[in-house]
């Protein structure tokens, strides 16, 4: 039987018949040129202007997530920069990639985002074909792929470096996947941060963090690890009382992905900066002898 076309030239009849679970392979045989560009052409005036180009796209900085006793908590400054430029100052860096994980990212912002909504949809797309969800490690990987698939891109400037948390259904536990521009993905344990401000997030998380912590604590210690980036990195933004800008916040527990809502997320930087207001470098851990 033949095919059928919607007046793009395409037949349609491939959506009906393909069987392929993964949406991005699906797509590369049949319309690669949707997909993203997985690397740039020359620009007039050399690798110079190029650069200069993709410098001054706006960047995504940092991402943290902590492993919480219910399951896992990622939160992301607002800040977006462009060269030495604060090019925004209320983007948002981490989404909900399906039902029991969320993704945040750094790196290019644009091409952060259309990665991110492109996995959103390569998962739904397993599930339908399927009949069933991924495993957690399952989407990681499917993840990593994604993003070895840009290296040419990333070698270009065009980096987008992703972090990967969610709730294992099958382990009952909050787990956390790392990647580099080549793919990975490792994972993480406890938590972990990506992006420019990240070596000061994580100094501040091995104060802060401490093993099956409840949501609520998880949720504080990330808050606090962000303060601490923006504290010492110009590309990581704090809260920002004046503009009513504070963390995107996210949960995934057995419950699924949750995103706290404006009014949560300013509760909790509230209490973190009235905090720093009487201890400017946050709160102290204590010393602890070995038993």
């Amino acid at each position: 039987m033949g095919g059928f076309s919607n007046g793009t030239g395409r037949d349609q009849a491939a959506f009906m018949t393909a069987r392929i679970p993964s949406f991005t392979h699906f797509l590369s045989s049949y319309a690669p040129d949707m997909l993203p560009a997985r690397e740039i052409g020359p620009l007039a005036g050399g690798s110079d202007v190029a650069a200069d180009v993709i410098k001054n796209l706006p960047h995504a900085t940092t991402i943290v997530a902590v492993a919480s006793e219910r399951g896992v908590v990622m939160a992301g400054d607002r800040r977006a920069t462009a060269g030495n430029m604060i090019s925004k100052r209320d983007v948002e860096k981490v989404f909900r990639a399906d039902e029991y994980s969320a993704i945040g990212m750094a790196g290019v912002a644009s091409v952060g985002l259309e990665f991110i909504r492109l996995f959103g949809v390569e998962l739904e797309h397993y599930e339908k074909m399927e009949g069933r969800a991924l495993s957690l490690e399952g989407k990681a990987n499917r993840l990593g792929k994604m993003i070895r698939d840009n290296l040419m891109a990333a070698m270009q400037g065009l980096a987008v470096i992703p972090l990967f948390a969610g709730f294992d259904e099958d382990a009952g536990v909050g787990r956390i996947f790392s990647y580099d521009v080549a793919g990975g993905p490792y994972e993480e344990h406890r938590f972990h941060s990506i992006g420019s401000g990240s070596i000061f997030a994580k100094s501040a998380l091995k104060k802060f963090y401490s093993d099956d912590m409840p949501t609520t604590d998880a949720i504080l210690a990330c808050v606090q690890a962000l303060y601490d980036a923006a504290d010492d990195d110009s590309a990581t933004g704090g809260p920002d009382l004046t503009r009513r800008l504070f963390p995107v916040i996210a949960t995934v527990t057995a419950d699924g992905f949750s995103r706290l809502s404006d009014a949560e997320s300013a509760d909790y930087a509230q209490q973190v900066v009235d905090g720093r207001m009487r201890a400017p470098d946050g709160p102290s851990a204590p010393l602890r002898t070995a038993s």
